[in-house]
């Protein structure tokens, strides 16, 4: 039976058995005496101190794990002797080549002594072994593109990734063995850069600095900077924290929502994304990975915020920073993947065509006018771009207002409409299909085109940009007498005729490219019949009056006026090639 002691190694309390305390009492004597004449002996057994500590930690099985004789002699076995690594200040290399010890892996630190802001690109370049310009090349190039993600990417590694403080760090942050000979080497560059900086300081200037009270002076200003730097990360921490903490609320709530929302009896919301959008994932997992994506950013934005507000804030530890790192990336990638997929089920478009003759002579008047189902609706105007219904036989549909009418020229003798119904989808197979499940009507009573304002398609076959394009095909001196609702549904781009169109059921006569008003009032007549504007420009003509002033005004302002039979400075002429004014 042995005695245990308990001892603190770099700042770690162990159980170590007696015999095992002597051994490694005896170790750190003669690492000790090894750098007796060696500059930074203190900071050097300080690290040595701490990479046993780490190693012992590795060894331990649970928190009343007893250190004996075979866990310092693995230790030994890794750090080595003290006398295989002393090193003389003439010399470069150690006298006797120590036994093999395996490389260790790298480990990812924030190197702030050769970085520029926080040390990131640095400490990725020492990982990944690319030179860190190119790092933070790639960073800038990814914040511009992707419109800041890439500056929300560095934050986030900038507050995971820990800095490299001690030497045992900076040397697994290069991938070197800590050993006690790397350990000294590393302590003893860092003394020699030091001292040559000492070396090629200028004393005398110096010197005559000290003499004129500068010292004094430069101490004054960088504590005057350095509390106001401080008041203001204390004012950055605030509001950092006051808006990650409502941004992470409100993120926590809406997830929370979409998961537990499937679950809730007649719920539009579920039904609306489940049904139109037809996302191929389920609302629930849709809420996770929303949470994931936009929870763990903020989580970490509200750890900075309290870092600039606590100066001595306890770190999460690498393991949460590295797992919640790695879980935000899943779930971004996820979310990427998912949207690409979304992309791809609109890919193609599709269409279904349908041609009928409206038997109405090229003499005679056809009357065009939309109606509305008073089972979906109240009245023609009422109208929503897409709702999710029940038909009358109870079955879930989609309900849609996308209906267009267009206005077309045929040199036929007769009128006649073509239907197209138009839908997307991930090839030109499913959006046709998609197309012809689309059910739309109308009817044609004598000289009446009856058109439904309204299509409807089964929600199976989910929001995919359905909508129906009726084109009415007028021959050359026929009376077309729109209904006043007709305007509501009227394509703006009807390049074939040239109209005022006129809500009160005005009738019009095709006319070539024109549709001329019949019983429009004389002044709304003349407008159709003076002013032109079409694919040729612009066209002004009078046959019975003549033109005496023509007033240009901007804004209410007149800019030009012309009088014929005045010898003016000013002309206006409007043709083909646009507005064209003179000033002689």
């Amino acid at each position: 039976m042995n005695k245990t002691v308990n001892i603190n190694i770099g700042g770690l309390f162990f159980h170590i058995d007696e015999d095992a305390y002597q051994k490694l009492s005896r170790y750190f004597d003669a690492i000790k005496r090894s750098l007796s004449n060696s500059s930074g002996k203190d900071e050097i057994m300080k690290d040595i101190e701490m990479r046993v500590a780490e190693l012992f930690t590795e060894r331990q099985k649970s928190d009343k794990h007893v250190i004996n004789n075979v866990d310092v002699d693995q230790v030994v076995t890794v750090m080595g002797q003290p006398e295989d690594y002393r090193i003389d200040d003439d010399a470069e290399t150690p006298k006797n080549e120590p036994f093999y010890v395996p490389r260790k892996n790298k480990k990812l630190y924030r190197d702030k002594d050769r970085g520029l802001i926080a040390g990131v690109c640095t400490g990725l370049g020492h990982y990944t072994g690319i030179d860190s310009v190119w790092i933070k090349v790639i960073f800038i190039l990814f914040a511009c593109i992707t419109v800041g993600w890439g500056l929300l990417a560095y934050l986030i590694l900038w507050i995971a990734t820990p800095k490299a403080i001690t030497t045992s760090e900076k040397l697994e942050m290069t991938g070197e063995p800590v050993t006690i000979s790397n350990i000294e080497k590393k302590v003893r560059e860092e003394f020699e850069n030091v001292s040559d900086k000492i070396k090629n300081a200028d004393y005398d200037k110096m010197g005559n600095q000290i003499k004129s009270g500068a010292e004094s002076a430069g101490t004054k200003i960088s504590s005057a900077f350095s509390s106001v730097f401080g008041a203001f990360a204390k004012v950055l921490g605030a509001f950092i924290v006051i808006f990650s903490s409502l941004s992470l609320l409100g993120v926590s709530i809406a997830s929370i929502v979409a998961m537990f929302s499937a679950s809730m009896p007649e719920n539009k919301l579920v039904e609306f994304i489940q049904t139109p959008l037809g996302l191929e994932t389920p609302l629930w997992a849709q809420g996770i990975l929303f949470f994931l994506a936009m929870g763990i950013p903020l989580f970490f934005l509200l750890i900075l915020g309290l870092k600039l507000l606590v100066t001595n804030l306890k770190s999460i530890g690498n393991i949460a920073k590295y797992s919640l790192l790695a879980i935000w990336i899943i779930a971004v990638g996820i979310l990427i993947s998912l949207g690409i997929s979304e992309f791809n089920q609109l890919a193609y478009s599709g269409k279904t065509v349908q041609k009928e003759v409206v038997n109405v002579p090229a003499t005679d008047t056809l009357s065009v006018k939309f109606a509305y189902n008073d089972f979906f609706s109240k009245n023609i105007y009422d109208r929503d771009d897409i709702r999710i219904v029940q038909d009358s036989a109870g079955n879930t549909v989609i309900y849609s207002n996308n209906v267009t009418l267009h206005l077309k020229r045929t040199d036929k003798t007769t009128p006649y409409i073509q239907i197209e119904k138009k839908a997307q989808g991930k090839s030109f197979a499913e959006a046709n299909e998609r197309a012809q499940k689309i059910k739309y009507n109308y009817k044609i009573v004598g000289n009446e085109l009856i058109l439904d304002n309204y299509f409807l398609t089964d929600s199976k076959n989910k929001l995919r940009d359905q909508r129906v394009e009726v084109y009415l095909y007028l021959p050359n001196g026929i009376v077309y007498y729109p209904n006043e609702n007709v305007e509501h549904y009227l394509s703006g781009n009807n390049a074939d005729f040239d109209y005022y169109y006129g809500p009160e059921g005005y009738k019009y006569k095709v006319n070539n490219t024109e549709l001329k008003c019949l019983n429009c009032p004389e002044d709304e007549n003349e407008i159709n019949a003076d002013v032109v504007i079409n694919n040729d420009g612009v066209k002004i003509t009078n046959d019975n009056d003549t033109i005496k002033t023509v007033s240009v005004k901007v804004n209410g302002k007149e800019v030009i006026q012309t009088t014929k039979g005045k010898e003016g400075s000013e002309s206006l002429t409007i043709g083909k090639d646009g507005i064209i004014i003179k000033s002689n």
